[in-house]
């Protein structure tokens, strides 16, 4: 359970911060604090049994049946993500109190940020890929939020929106990688998968699963040819990019790649196209770093190098080169995060990220200065830093790399390559920023050291910049031990962490990468002239264009089919549904089958032209539309005893429940619509909706004949018939599949009411309309809208119907009934006194928000489903038991009636909302009218 609580504990910072926002921005951050402080506390009270390979899992059924649990999983590579997830989350927390200004929303930065964290935590943690990917997706809408948090600004629009297509685009395709994953093994579970590397590397379908899940890892990480999303993602606030684009979101890729190494590496598939992935994105993004202006651009391009140096030794499929991996994850975290604070400082303080501009800033901020310098010279690879340790490991794996037709030296050369542009623009940070002569007309001037709670989180990470790579067998080795360990799956190999190896290739490579970095950037000026007269692609335009090119060609398709006409959809619609009806049932040969269908009798018979006649009475009338709906209610009526005669009661009582409420929903909306529809129809149009719904109804009535007189399948009917009493503890068939065996299918359901309900009140709040003085035959309305008669019957009716949907609700277990239509026979009756007496009196003896009662009734359903994970039963697993009550006798209790419970309340709370505030709308503007005409 403490694996779930680490889980969820950053979501209680997500919730106080925008409370406790209005008690000042210390008391704000304070409260984002909160949560993952104690999240850390609870993952490091695990790490002396982490250090030792032990692992810990949590297992609670979600959804079995699909495959899809809430299996948790704490190994040394979850544990090490874990930390920096919410190690270097604490400090930006307290690194963006400073940042933000006073009139952005702290608050709400905080919320989204540890929507992002909980998400991240979700993702290493998952021991089940169907949910690793849920959490995914949650990174890649919380990113998203995060990015566009100044959304007053186009460029952080774009940067967002740019984000979201390529991370979602990618996390589809990993969503089908997975599912092929869990064909292949038979299991979604990542431990499962993880110890079947031979059965999936020997499967036909290893090959196009491979190539799935690496576009999603690659496109979260911004390899080439995905990477582009990131530079673009800089518009966010510096601390989202401290945390986003350095320790959490860019690092999801690589995490995937890790977690599923001892799967999928070791093929040949995945060397090429894991290692030549990452060498690419490697040597591109360096080259791209240098010639940046902009702080935050060149950090970017830079972190798209580093993770291109991570995803390629990744792709080595060596032991060494994924310990390599591990432990330049972790550099890159430290430096980088470092790195993004110190150019969020510089930019607070300057008020431009310019490197052109911002010179010799050290002589205003020597503290920022000297912890930027630490940090950027561990990203250049220097001595005595964690950089270069891990720069070291990586020329060595580098090295050791064989490649067809004797081209082994081609990795090696482009790694030092790569490592020469490091070190340029590593040197290009230090010296344009903090060097070079004196600012150029800065916006801020003179700039100064920021608080020092702002320095603090910067100064703690260079610190340990420095730590890891003096001392690294005290400092980092046991974390990278562990996640060594979980990631190999095995024995870990030995290696040594030590600045001095001797005087060996990979130690010529380094000095190689220095001393060339340094002469690269003493030749720059040539070097940018080259740069900027070759031609460069603006990813951002082009992306906008390819958007707006869909866009206009929705708009062309939009166009063409949809000219604001509903009779031309619906004729579409039908003509489309008939034409693929026919390309596919049109082989079925003989239409009858050998089936005897059910004698008629005279009731049928009589029901059926009832329903006819109305249907034709309902075209002919069309125009009075008053009158064509009452007509039409007579349908529904006619359809709710066609249920009773076919032994369907549950259908039939909430079909006639359902047809009182659309009627009323319908009569208040028709109240501001022309009482009469003139015809203007012309003959083409008539005789096109004949043919149209003659076809329609020839084609379902066909089916229905071919389907009637063949013989069906029972199976599934006869599992609910035999499993009602016995699973569900009740003898009414339909309610127990409705709350129990498909209660998931309710849930979603009665969500979609809420939000409808939801969406139906913000449409019409505030709206006024101009009321209709008159009806269709010119009769002006009646000044007293409240007849006496009517409102005294609709007062006593009120318990009646009170009285009788309660005794719905509870017998619908195991008689006709349930809390669907006893929902809607409360609103019915509600309804009925906002119609007879009006709103403010309805609302002066029962002052409720609607929309208050559906959320509550959804949270009371969900929050049925997840008591029984606390039993350790799959979600909206129902229990029941018997009890005896005194002068009642023996009386069933069963969990299927408080989730019924959340059905009802969301029920009368969405149809109240939706039909009060119609009516309310038709009050108002009524009441305004007459007010203006007196």
């Amino acid at each position: 359970m403490e694996l779930l609580l680490i889980i969820l504990l950053p979501l209680l910072g997500a919730c106080l911060p925008p409370v406790a926002e209005r008690f000042g921005r210390n008391v704000c951050a304070l409260a984002a604090a909160f949560g993952p402080l104690l999240a850390l506390a609870l993952l490091l009270s695990y790490l002396p049994a982490l250090f030792e390979q032990q692992v810990f899992f949590f297992h609670q059924p979600w959804l079995p049946q699909l495959g899809l649990d809430l299996s948790l999983r704490l190994d040394g590579l979850g544990m090490m993500f874990a930390l920096l997830i919410l190690g270097i989350g604490l400090l930006v927390i307290i690194y963006a109190r400073y940042y933000l200004s006073n009139q952005d929303s702290l608050g709400r930065l905080y919320a989204l940020l540890q929507l992002f964290m909980m998400a991240m935590l979700g993702i290493v943690l998952s021991d089940n890929i169907l949910l690793l990917i849920v959490f995914w997706e949650l990174t890649s809408l919380s990113s998203f939020l995060l990015i566009g948090y100044w959304s007053h600004k186009s460029e952080a629009r774009k940067g967002a929106r740019m984000a979201l297509a390529i991370t979602g685009a990618g996390g589809l395709t990993l969503l089908a990688g997975a599912l092929l994953l869990g064909q292949i093994t038979g299991s979604y579970s990542l431990q499962v998968i993880t110890n079947s590397a031979d059965l999936i590397q020997a499967h036909p379908l290893y090959p196009i699963a491979l190539i799935l899940i690496l576009i999603g890892a690659f496109t979260k990480s911004a390899q080439f040819p995905f990477h582009f999303w990131l530079p673009h993602a800089m518009a966010a606030p510096t601390p989202v990019s401290a945390y986003l684009h350095s320790a959490t979101m860019v690092k999801a890729g690589v995490f995937l790649l890790a977690r599923l190494y001892p799967a999928l590496s070791g093929s040949d598939l995945w060397f090429y196209l894991v290692t030549f992935t990452g060498l690419a994105t490697l040597v591109f993004g360096a080259y791209n770093a240098l010639f940046k202006h902009d702080l935050k651009g060149l950090l970017a391009y830079s972190t798209i190098s580093h993770l291109g140096l991570i995803t390629m030794l990744l792709g080595f499929s060596s032991e060494l080169a994924a310990v390599a991996a591990l432990f330049h994850i972790v550099n890159h975290a430290t430096f980088k995060a470092s790195l993004f604070m110190a150019a969020g400082i510089i930019d607070h303080e300057t008020g431009t990220r310019d490197m052109r501009r911002i010179n010799g800033m050290w002589q205003y901020m020597p503290i920022t200065a000297t912890v930027a310098m630490v940090s950027a010279s561990a990203m250049a690879g220097v001595p005595l830093l964690n950089g270069f340790l891990s720069k070291e490991m990586f020329f060595t794996e580098t090295l050791q790399v064989e490649l067809m037709w004797g081209f082994d030296w081609l990795i090696p050369l482009l790694a030092t390559l790569a490592g020469i542009f490091a070190v340029a623009y590593s040197y290009r940070f230090i010296h344009d920023v903090f060097f070079n002569g004196q600012p150029i007309d800065l916006p801020k001037f003179p700039p100064h050291e920021p608080p020092r709670y702002m320095i603090l989180p910067m100064a703690l990470l260079g610190v340990l910049c420095l730590l890891v790579g003096i001392v690294p067998n005290y400092t980092v080795a046991p974390f990278l031990d562990a996640a060594s360990y979980a990631v190999l799956g095995g024995g870990i190999p030995q290696y040594h962490i030590a600045i001095w190896h001797g005087i060996n290739l990979p130690l010529a490579m380094s000095v190689a990468a220095l001393l060339g970095g340094l002469l690269l950037y003493y030749q720059r000026k040539g070097l940018f002239a080259f740069y900027e007269r070759k031609y460069r692609v603006d990813e951002k335009e082009e992306f906008e264009k390819r958007i707006q090119g869909v866009v206009r060609f929705a708009q062309r398709v939009t166009d063409a089919i949809e000219n604001g006409s509903l009779q031309r959809s619906a004729a579409l619609f039908i003509a489309t549904a008939l034409l693929l009806a026919t390309v596919e049932f049109w082989p079925l040969g003989q239409l009858l089958g050998n089936v005897a269908l059910t004698p008629l009798d005279w009731v049928s018979l009589l029901l059926a032209a009832v329903l006819m006649i109305a249907a034709l009475v309902t075209v002919f009338i069309h125009h009075n539309r008053v009158a064509a709906l009452l007509v039409l209610g007579v349908v529904g009526l006619i359809l709710s005893l066609a249920f009773v005669r076919f032994s369907a009661p549950d259908l039939a009582l909430t079909q006639i429940s359902v047809e009182v409420v659309t009627i009323i929903l319908l009569m208040l909306a028709l109240y501001f619509l022309p009482q009469i529809t003139p015809h203007d129809s012309d003959r083409s149009r008539v005789v096109r909706d004949v043919l149209l719904a003659g076809g329609a109804g020839l084609g379902v009535g066909l089916l229905c004949l071919a389907i009637l007189t063949r013989p069906y399948d029972t199976s599934l009917a006869d599992f609910f018939l035999a499993n009602s009493v016995s699973g569900g503890g009740g003898t009414n068939v339909v309610n127990v599949i409705l709350v129990d065996f498909r209660g998931f299918d309710t849930l979603g359901e009665i969500t979609v009411l809420a939000i409808a309900g939801l969406g139906v009140y913000l449409m019409l709040d505030g709206l006024r309309l101009p009321l209709p003085g008159m009806d269709g035959e010119g009769r002006r309305w009646a000044r007293d809208p409240y007849p006496p008669i009517l409102t005294v019957l609709s007062r006593i009716l009120l318990p009646l119907a009170l009285m009788v949907s309660v005794y719905i609700f509870l017998r619908g277990h195991n008689q006709p009934g349930g809390g669907f239509i006893a929902g809607l026979i409360t609103s019915i009756a509600l309804i009925l006194q906002y119609v007879c007496s009006g709103s403010a009196w309805v609302q002066q003896r029962l002052p409720v928000d609607y929309g208050r009662v559906a959320v509550f009734g959804v949270l009371i359903a969900t929050l049925t489903g997840i008591g029984s994970w606390l039993f350790g039963y799959p979600f909206l697993t129902t229990s029941f038991t018997y009890v005896d009550w005194p002068l009642v006798g023996k009386f069933e209790l069963a969990t299927a009636m408080i989730f019924d419970t959340g059905v009802y309340v969301t029920v009368v709370g969405a149809t109240l909302l939706m039909l009060a505030q119609l009516g309310n709308l038709a009050q108002t503007t009524y009441t305004d009218t007459h007010q203006e005409a007196k």
